[in-house]
């Protein structure tokens, strides 16, 4: 098991949920209204599992490999990111599911979030698949996989500074 494969599965995930949505007649609101709540949760879960598990990690392996300024930015964007996904959601939240203006904002969430993953894809996973150990990536894994499972019902939604939390990571 490794850590950058799960969070790939999760990146599927949430494209194949973001795909759903926007095949479901508009009319059929209950429909709506259940594929996002577990799309909004996934969201939530995934980003705040990052943030306990992977970037802490993503920081000491990349610093320790002599890429302290990179790794460093990489997790400011991405911190930056997931709160910019935070937001989105809870737009959606504000209009009437199945009308124009919540499908307006459902895609300005995928966006946030399709842009996100593309990033992380390209940096944050290669350079730990590249610099992480087999057994830090298994580890991880399963560390991610129990703290998804025990939180599979949401946590709190709670935007971070990003400066900070690389500050204290």
């Amino acid at each position: 098991m490794d850590i950058t494969q799960l969070i790939l599965d999760d990146h599927h995930e949430q494209r194949r949920l973001f795909a759903i949505v926007e095949q479901v007649d508009p009319q059929d609101v209950s429909s709506l209204a259940a594929i996002w709540r577990r799309l909004a949760t996934f969201l939530e879960v995934h980003a705040e599992t990052e943030e306990k598990l992977f970037y802490p990690e993503l920081l000491r392996v990349g610093r320790d490999a002599g890429d302290k300024k990179g790794v460093e930015d990489e997790t400011l964007d991405a911190i930056k990111d997931h709160n910019e996904i935070r937001d989105a959601v809870a737009a959606v939240s504000h209009e009437q599911v199945g009308r124009p203006e919540w499908f307006k904002a459902v895609a300005a969430a995928n966006k946030a979030n399709s842009d996100h993953m593309a990033e992380e894809e390209r940096e944050g996973l290669t350079d730990f698949r590249q610099k992480a150990s087999l057994q830090l990536r298994h580890d991880l894994a399963v560390a991610f996989a129990s703290y998804e499972a025990g939180h599979v019902d949401g946590v709190t939604p709670v935007d971070k500074d990003p400066k900070r939390w690389v500050a204290e990571h």
